[in-house]
């Protein structure tokens, strides 16, 4: 069954595109690598470390952390799984950092109500070092998101989050065994906004920190200065409005120094997406559609609107949770925007006067929900994405490359199987009933035809059912991989496959 399902839903995707880091592509496209189990029960968040030249992903959700091996191809080997604290989680907040020789995971654990700390060791595997539990003094209750910032004497960890009735921003210095001493906690008010700080991002600029935070619940970004000792203080505000910002339900933070300008870049996933009575706390929300917005950085280190790319038929931008730095050049930017309504992963590219353009985008098969990072191993730019899909169970990798001309072309996936000696007729029949009633629900694939092994040349290695699937471009199989009822497939059919040997290829149409 574990053969089954890490094989017949790997496709061989990229054939002879070469293999180029984002910043020499002209035209980037998406590819997807590999992908694997997970042992959670979903994933939410997604970070990466390198450690003695080897690169280490992990992935975390509902109880506890799985970590990958990932090599400059974008494959994953598993290196092992961690219990998080009382099993909570999940694992919304993570990143890895060197604290005076000391390589980290630290970990919000979201209804754990907890920052841990992990050792990682030479293995990548983790080790448990420390943690902090929240009081009425810190905000760590409902934990979103972490963010390192390196001073020249210490190093702080910022804590921000959910927390429902006093929410806020927190900071934490980070001592050399992994241990947290809290530094200083500001509460929300109604000027700022870190209520629900989903995104964090910082700017060094001219020997001044500065600090970006989200507010989901009040729809807005806010900017802080950071002292050398830890402690911060607000700087400027900005809240959505029904003209030219996008920030109702703002969610990922991230940005870029191009030439001598600083950018901020911030998307949201809009309150309109959301059903759950009363988890949006102003239900009086406006949409005017969706967008990511780019404010630019001024002299007192404040935020100021510059730009918004809005989502059109062209654009997968609908519900971002994740956006990622893919490479940053002298007079561009490019960007990976997650998506969790669009299902999908959306390139952009920012210019040195700080507007975004969009490139091209995949449509991954599944939600991604936060769990988005980028990564660069021997100049091949990758992407690992996770799911918080309770049904997915998997993790994927993705290589951006130049994009292939497809056009005029179809994808056909053929699928070879053979079936235990136990196995009764029956069983094979109903497998390849079910097989065919694909068709049925997955209306990407385009076609599907199958026929029993009728070669007398003795090459078959016993394989004896081929099943032919015809896709139109990448969107359609990535839809078809992960799509739910394909996924159940592979759960009945596994206990009697005998082996699975699949191949894809392109052809005219």
């Amino acid at each position: 069954m574990k053969t089954l399902k890490n094989t017949v839903l790997l496709a061989v995707t990229i054939l002879g595109c070469g293999l180029l880091a984002a910043q020499d592509v002209n035209n980037p496209m998406i590819y997807r690598k590999d992908f694997k189990d997970i042992s959670g029960k979903n994933t939410v968040s997604i970070t990466s470390y390198e450690k003695n030249g080897k690169h280490f992903v992990y992935a975390g959700g509902v109880g506890n952390v799985d970590v990958y091996q990932i090599d400059a191809e974008g494959m994953l080997t598993p290196v092992s799984n961690h219990e998080l604290y009382k099993q909570k989680g999940p694992a919304r907040g993570m990143v890895a950092d060197n604290i005076n020789g000391n390589d980290f995971l630290f970990i919000a654990n979201k209804y754990g109500n907890v920052v841990e700390t992990f050792r990682i060791l030479e293995s990548g595997s983790l080790e448990r070092a420390a943690m902090v539990e929240d009081t009425e003094d810190t905000h760590l209750a409902v934990g979103i998101t972490l963010q390192v910032v390196h001073m020249k004497k210490a190093s702080y960890l910022f804590v921000g989050g959910l927390e429902e009735k006093t929410p806020g921003l927190s900071c934490f210095k980070i001592n050399n065994d992994g241990s947290l001493t809290h530094v200083q906690s500001m509460k929300d008010t109604e000027e700022l906004h870190t209520d629900g700080i989903i995104g964090m991002f910082v700017h060094k600029i001219k020997g001044k920190t500065y600090l970006y935070t989200s507010g989901f619940q009040d729809n807005g970004v806010s900017s802080f200065r950071v002292f050398e000792d830890g402690t911060f203080k607000n700087v400027n505000n900005i809240h959505d409005n029904t003209t030219d910002r996008y920030l109702t339900g703002a969610y990922p933070v991230t940005g870029a120094t191009i030439g001598d300008n600083h950018y901020v870049v911030v998307g949201h996933r809009h309150h309109k997406y959301y059903e759950r009575n009363g988890f949006i706390k102003n239900p009086d929300f406006y949409y005017h559609g969706d967008g990511v917005s780019v404010f630019k950085v001024n002299k007192k280190g404040a935020l100021v609107p510059h730009f918004v790319l809005k989502d059109d038929e062209t654009t997968k931008l609908q519900g971002q949770t994740r956006i990622e730095v893919v490479s940053v050049e002298q007079n561009h930017a490019i960007f990976a925007v997650g998506t969790r309504d669009d299902a999908s992963i959306q390139l952009v590219k920012l210019d040195e006067d700080g507007k975004l353009s969009p490139l091209n985008y995949l449509e991954t098969g599944f939600p991604i929900y936060y769990g988005l990072r980028s990564l660069n191993i021997n100049g091949n730019q990758l992407l690992v994405a996770g799911s918080m899909s309770f049904e997915l169970n998997k993790i994927a990798s993705y290589q951006i490359a130049p994009k292939i001309n497809r056009e005029g072309k179809k994808l056909r996936h053929i699928v070879n199987l053979k079936y235990k000696e136990e196995a009764t007729s029956e069983q094979v029949e109903e497998a390849v009933q079910t097989f065919l009633d694909l068709e049925k629900t997955i209306p990407e694939i385009v076609a599907i035809e199958w026929g029993e092994n009728d070669s007398t040349e003795g090459h078959s290695e016993g394989f004896t059912h081929t099943f032919m699937l015809t896709f139109d471009d990448e969107h359609g199989r990535e839809k078809y991989l992960f799509h739910k009822t394909h996924l159940d497939l592979v759960k009945k059919v596994g206990p009697i496959i005998g082996g699975v040997f699949v191949m894809d290829y392109w052809t005219d149409k």
